[in-house]
């Protein structure tokens, strides 16, 4: 097949689909595919790189300049051409391709949610509204979508109000080979990180500062936990620093809890890490997919987290689960049930702890990346027949 691939701009923030779209090249170019990367240059951002204005600057790249220098290149493409946009965030160059063979990939709509004041957890500024429904209004206008997970699809119909000749859902594969790490390996990889070792395990939560990740709410059942235990593991937090809300709820920690903050761990030092947790305490409010389930449970680590999709549609049955904690919800009280169920999880015996661990290494080798890519390229092709029998 002709691919070509549309993608963010390298000039903005964006990592995680920068490096999405080069997995996908790759792994096309690997299989004898003809394969292309369109994104937008910094013309007009490289004059204002930085201050109020480099974002204004960047929009001229991306929706000005950018379409008129795609309009041009579509003139020279054959008619068997794919055009594959890596993010549905880059719904306004959808109009640009509409009437060709096209797909796009559906990561999460939780920005769109968030604007159309579906999450009263996360408000959106007037001008992030308007531009949530321009991105809306080009996807909108395209038929074939892979979404990552259920909730995505379910998400892109109802909020998206797309009208799909194809949708379908294609787990994302892991890009790490994360498995089990013997306990003394994992405590030599920590060391080797400058990384304290705790031979009787800690509790572990990886997040970025978004909202939906309710750090808050981590802190929160582990004051709890702390508070029911004589003797409480340490809690890791890989994540940035606290903001001064999570802050506050840090000096209500008692005496004998401890808490560690740290950032830039590579994989195989989370690799360790996951090996040699007890358990990953994950209570996220929302999610695109939630990779630290999988990875977590990839390593043989029991996990906690919120019974609401997708968290419950990655992690399978051996998750425990606890509800999402909601705006109107007494958070104490919540926090106080959930540090009951991890503290059940923490007291499994040994037989039914390998259980558990058991049946998520078993459920997590459906997240398999040659498999998606698979999928993906079954679905692309789906697409070039439907486009030239239409």
């Amino acid at each position: 097949m002709k691919i070509i691939l549309f993608t963010h701009p390298h000039f903005l923030s964006s990592q995680s689909m920068p490096r999405f779209a080069r997995m996908l090249e790759e792994a096309y170019l690997l299989r004898g595919h003809e394969v292309k990367v369109w994104s937008p240059q910094p013309v007009a951002y490289q004059l204002v790189p930085s201050g109020r204005f480099s974002k204004w600057a960047g929009y001229v790249d991306q929706y000005i300049l950018f379409p008129l220098w795609v309009r041009r290149q579509l003139k020279k493409q054959p008619s068997d051409t794919l055009y594959v946009f890596c993010d549905q965030a880059l719904g306004p160059w959808v109009p640009l391709v509409k009437n060709k063979a096209h797909i796009v990939h559906v990561h999460d709509l939780l920005a769109l949610r968030s604007a159309l004041g579906d999450v009263p957890e996360n408000p959106t500024s007037w001008s992030g509204r308007i531009y949530q429904r321009y991105i809306r209004r080009g996807f909108k206008q395209a038929k074939h979508f892979i979404s990552i997970s259920n909730k995505t699809r379910d998400d892109l119909h109802h909020f998206g109000q797309v009208s799909a000749i194809n949708s379908h859902v294609v787990y994302n594969g892991f890009n790490y080979p994360y498995s089990p790490m013997a306990k003394a390996d994992a405590m030599r990889v920590l060391s080797d990180a400058n990384l304290p070792a705790h031979f009787d395990g800690m509790l572990l939560h990886l997040g970025g500062s978004q909202w939906y990740k309710n750090l808050a709410g981590v802190i929160r059942i582990y004051i709890e936990y702390v508070n029911a235990e004589k003797n409480p593991l340490p809690l890791w937090c890989i994540s940035p620093n606290p903001n001064p809300r999570v802050q506050a709820l840090l000096k209500q920690v008692p005496s004998n809890g401890k808490v560690l903050f740290f950032q830039g761990i590579d994989n195989h030092a989370l690799q360790a890490a996951y090996s040699l947790a007890r358990a990953f305490v994950f209570p996220s409010l929302a999610e695109g997919f939630g990779w630290p389930i999988i990875e977590a449970q990839a390593c043989g680590c029991p996990v906690l987290t919120s019974d609401a999709a997708p968290m419950n549609e990655i992690g399978g049955v051996a998750c425990a689960y606890i509800p999402v904690l909601k705006p109107k919800d007494d958070a104490e009280l919540w926090a106080k049930n959930a540090s009951n169920t991890l503290i059940a999880l923490l007291s499994l015996h040994d037989a039914a702890r390998n259980k558990r661990v058991a049946r998520g290494l078993t459920h997590v080798q459906q997240f398999n990346a040659e498999h998606a890519i698979e999928s993906y390229l079954n679905h692309y092709q789906q697409v070039m027949l439907t486009t030239s029998h239409s």
